[in-house]
Formats: C-alpha cells, sequence, structure tokens
C-alpha cells in the first residue's frame, strides 16, 4: 500500500511518518506535501490507498479535497489529522470519517490504518465529505460530544437545560437526567460560544435561554430555570441578559 501525508507542519509529517513505517506494515511508501495543491498532484500522480490529511493549512482547507480531484478516478481512503476542536471532531465522527485528533500516537495510527484497510473501496467519502463540508458551513450540527464512562455520548443541543460549574468537573443538566463531566465549564463556553441558545450569566453556569422560567429580582437577582435550579446573574451580565430576554 501508499500512503501520502498532507500537511504544512514539516515535524508533524515527519513524526507521522515513522509512526507509519514503524507500525504499518502493510504501507510500503510513505509520500509527503506540505499543501493541499501538491498532495492532490501527488494522488494523480502516486494514487495511494490511503491518505492522511490536516484540516486546517494555509490557502486551502483539506476540507476542499474534492474540489480539485475527482474522487471516483481514484481509489483511497482519508483520515484526517488535525488538532480541531472538538466540537469538529463531533461533526467528523458523525460523518464516519475516521480521524487522528493531534499529538498522534502509534496506537491511533496503527487503528486509523487498520479501518481503512477493511473498508477501502466500499465507503462514499465523496458523499460524506460533502455532508461533513456543508457542516461546518451552515453550522446545522445540533449535537455535543460528552465524555462518558463507556464513551461519548451525543447530546442534543435542545436537550441541555444548564452546565454548571465543580472545580475541573461540570454538572451537566438535561431533561433526562444529570450528567458530571470531567472538564471544566470553561471548555464547554469555548465550544459553545457560537450558538445562540446559551448564555453564561456568571462564571459558573451556562444556560439555554430557551428553558428559563423566571426571572427574580430579590436576593441580588437570579434565574429560575425549568427544572427549579436556581442560577446566579453577575452584576455585569444583567443588562445583557434583558436584551437577550427582549429578542426572544
Amino acid at each position: 500500500m501508499k500512503a501520502l501525508i498532507i500537511d504544512d507542519e514539516l515535524k508533524a509529517r515527519n513524526l507521522l511518518r515513522i509512526l507509519v513505517e514503524e507500525n504499518c506494515k502493510r504501507i510500503t511508501q510513505v509520500f509527503e506535501a506540505e499543501n493541499l495543491m501538491n498532495g492532490v498532484e501527488l494522488i494523480k500522480k502516486e494514487e495511494p490507498e490511503i491518505v492522511f490529511l490536516d484540516i486546517e493549512m494555509p490557502n486551502h482547507s483539506g476540507l476542499e479535497i474534492l474540489e480539485f480531484i475527482n474522487k471516483e478516478d481514484y481509489n483511497f481512503e482519508i483520515v484526517f489529522t488535525t488538532a480541531y476542536n472538538e466540537y469538529a471532531i463531533q461533526a467528523i465522527q458523525l460523518s464516519a470519517l475516521d480521524y487522528i485528533l493531534k499529538p498522534v500516537s502509534a496506537g491511533k495510527v496503527k487503528a486509523a490504518v487498520d479501518k481503512v484497510v477493511e473498508f477501502l473501496g466500499k465507503s462514499k467519502i465523496n458523499q460524506r465529505l460533502e455532508e461533513l463540508k456543508q457542516t461546518f458551513k451552515s453550522n446545522t450540527f445540533r449535537k455535543i460530544g460528552l465524555p462518558v464512562n463507556d464513551g461519548i455520548s451525543f447530546v442534543s443541543f435542545d436537550d441541555i437545560i444548564l452546565m454548571e460549574a465543580e472545580g475541573m468537573y461540570t454538572h451537566i443538566h438535561t431533561i433526562d437526567e444529570k450528567l458530571l463531566i470531567s472538564k471544566p465549564l470553561k471548555y464547554f463556553v469555548e465550544m459553545l460560544q457560537n450558538i445562540d441558545l446559551f448564555f453564561r450569566p456568571h462564571r459558573s453556569f451556562l444556560i439555554n435561554l430557551k428553558y428559563i422560567k423566571k426571572y427574580v429580582k430579590s436576593d441580588g437577582g437570579y434565574i429560575m430555570m425549568d427544572n427549579d435550579k436556581s442560577v446566579s446573574l453577575s452584576k455585569d451580565k444583567v443588562e445583557e441578559f434583558m436584551q437577550l430576554m427582549q429578542g426572544i
């Protein structure tokens, strides 16, 4: 098998090459490209069976690959190698594309290659890449991946009532259950900062605006949610909160 690594970072390419050569004996040749266009030319010339593709690169994102090559003319599978935030990783997962989250490791590389070997030529990579591109463009991905004991639980934004900080953990209240996730609240605030449903009324809370039951002015002001959980409202957030409520 031939493999191609497309990544603008030399160190990243070198590390991945070493891991592939040492752990993936099925791969006999490894080619490298420092940008998408050079990678496209190598795909046409060398016809690799597996392409390790970085998403964020100067000039052209890895997601644009099908704009420059007709996948039907070449028999290869794509494994994203990315340092993207986990919100994007979840979208990739749901689109059934494999990925290796940087920093890469021998185990991750071997598992990805084994999967490619099993499914090579059987998947609908064109359709899945197009769906993924549209997901990023339209911001229609409406679930969040929560790390739980036996894997990742995907929860709809609409089902989350609020999130509450507890040190390096976060209590997530949904319409069905309460989860304790081993991530700080800041992690979720950054992940959901572009989702209009959510508002941070206090450093310890992130709430879903659709589940607000009542605003209480007494005791310094607080918000009552539909699950009867009271949420603190910082003084410097009162004006922003009122403006948001007027817009709903």
